[in-house]
């Protein structure tokens, strides 16, 4: 008997057998997300941090002492995150922990005599009667029998902490493998780069390498405006609750900056301080904070963050702040840097398509 080689598959099988493949690897890695969904936060964080450190690891490689020692940049610069990360929150803590013994004092005598009502609530231009009966209804009692505070009870206190330290512990989780993730990025360097822009090239051409470029370009921008418009609030809001007498100007200062990085969260923070400043009986002064925090927030939020970003990226002005607010809604903290990079996505397709 005579055997014969198998012919060869037919246009119809190849393509039968492509497409079943294409499945497979979808389905695989699909699987694949599916299993580690709980490090991806963790490794989208890691992601964006690389790329904004990226050109800090070129130009520190190409230095002659660190030349080829992959592992120790890689280290310097994750510890150095880290540092960025865990110092601010540990001068926070342990000021507030100087601040602790007060505040309980003050909120032990309000639970026993109540909160006298402030003398500037009966100079209020409006709504000054309405303001002063529900003060005197629930906060001139003793607050442990007030009816605006029965539901602080002691359950809802301790399910409070709970989910507070339940939460807090899952951010200190995610850091960690954030920061471990972030290391062995760096310590892959230019392998791990030169391996993402060839598959990029191999998959979808010329233009898609172009594009992972032009969305890393967004991601860094974004992070520079962020950063540089978040101290940019802080310093000058700083100036601010010294001009008006608030205290730890410099701590208050700090934590500005660090809610001015998201979008519009720093008027929480200086709205707090004008609450102090009214509630000690200085309206003026309190009226003049809230007006120049929000000329400053105005200015930095719809002219100078989407400029430093838009130049950056060569996005208008409205995609760059559709980017960043539509990211934030739709992805939390992280779409922020998500936004913007979708948006360079979105113009790069639509000038390929229009040309």
């Amino acid at each position: 008997m005579i055997h014969r080689p198998p012919a060869p598959n037919s246009a119809h099988e190849q393509k039968i057998q492509r497409a079943a493949s294409a499945v497979l690897f979808a389905t695989l890695v699909l699987l694949a997300l599916w299993v580690v969904r709980e490090f991806l936060p963790a490794m989208a964080w890691a992601s964006v941090f690389a790329i904004v450190l990226w050109p800090a690891y070129q130009a520190t490689e190409r230095h002659a002492w660190f030349k080829g020692r992959t592992t120790l940049i890689a280290t310097l610069l994750t510890v150095a995150i880290g540092l960025l990360v865990v110092l601010p929150i540990m001068v926070t803590a342990i000021q507030a922990g100087g601040e602790a013994h007060d505040l309980y004092l003050w909120l032990h005598d309000a639970q026993e005599n109540g909160v006298p009502m402030p003398d500037f609530v009966a100079h209020l231009p409006v709504g000054s009667r309405q303001v002063s009966d529900w003060w005197q209804a629930n906060m001139v009692p003793p607050l442990k029998a007030s009816p605006a505070m029965k539901s602080l009870h002691g359950d809802t206190i301790v399910s409070f902490g709970r989910h507070f330290g339940a939460r807090a512990a899952h951010a200190a989780v995610t850091f960690g493998f954030m920061l471990v993730t972030l290391f062995v990025i760096f310590q892959a360097g230019p392998r791990l780069s030169a391996t993402l822009m060839r598959g990029a090239r191999r998959a979808f051409g010329a233009d898609g390498a172009q594009l992972l470029q032009r969305m890393a370009a967004a991601v860094r921008a974004t992070v520079t405006g962020l950063v540089v418009v978040g101290l940019g609030e802080g310093v000058l809001l700083a100036a601010a609750y010294i001009a008006t007498g608030v205290p730890h100007a410099a701590l208050l200062g700090t934590v500005t900056a660090i809610a001015a990085m998201l979008p519009f969260c720093a008027p929480i923070v200086f709205c707090g301080a004008a609450l102090w400043l009214v509630v000690q009986g200085s309206v003026i002064a309190a009226l003049a904070l809230v007006v120049w925090g929000f000329v400053v927030v105005f200015v930095a939020e719809h002219f100078v963050r989407p400029v430093l970003i838009g130049n950056s990226t060569r996005l208008p002005f409205l995609l760059v702040l559709f980017g960043i607010l539509g990211g934030a809604t739709t992805f939390g903290l992280l779409g922020i840097f998500i936004g913007p990079a979708l948006m360079t996505v979105l113009m790069v397709l639509w000038a390929n398509w229009a040309e």
